[in-house]
């Protein structure tokens, strides 16, 4: 399996990994207007024997009052249903925080799994003082820092890509 950065030939393999792994069209599209209107975005795919099987993207995020701070938000993430629990998704997780830190982004923020993003270094992001703009169980909005101490005083409130609002 080969983790790499999404190129346009992919765009309609990617969409359709989003399209296999979620119940409506909301992730597919998201990632389509993430990827003409977010700057920057990391989009990486995984790719087995030629077949694109899996895809994670991040788009930044704003924290409120701390405007200077570098913040990714992960997500969408999809592997396709038949190569799910082969370690694909945590391939891309890692290979996604290594390609945020060298794009020069401090922490990168997630609403997902509390059972699962922890092994990634995720907590929960009310243990810095970090809310989410949406209403949603405070385990599953976690926060990674991937500079030590680069989240330190950053209380406030994350807003998402206007892109998220219309799902």
């Amino acid at each position: 399996m080969l983790i790499r950065t999404e190129e346009p030939t992919d765009y309609a393999a990617v969409r359709a990994v989003n399209a296999s792994a979620f119940e409506t069209p909301a992730e597919a599209n998201l990632v389509d207007i993430l990827r003409k209107e977010a700057h920057p975005v990391i989009s990486l795919v995984a790719e087995d024997h030629g077949a694109i099987v899996g895809h994670i993207m991040f788009s930044p995020v704003s924290l409120s009052n701390h405007a200077d701070l570098m913040i990714m938000g992960l997500g969408p993430m999809a592997v396709v249903p038949e190569h799910q629990r082969k370690g694909i998704g945590s391939a891309l997780v890692k290979a996604g925080l290594e390609k945020c830190k060298e794009f020069g982004f401090g922490a990168v923020i997630v609403l997902g799994h509390s059972g699962y993003y922890p092994r990634f270094g995720f907590s929960p992001s009310v243990r810095y003082g970090i809310g989410c703009e949406y209403e949603l169980p405070q385990e599953a909005f976690m926060v990674v820092e991937l500079l030590p101490g680069y989240l330190q005083g950053a209380k406030g409130i994350v807003k998402y890509h206007a892109a998220f609002n219309d799902g």
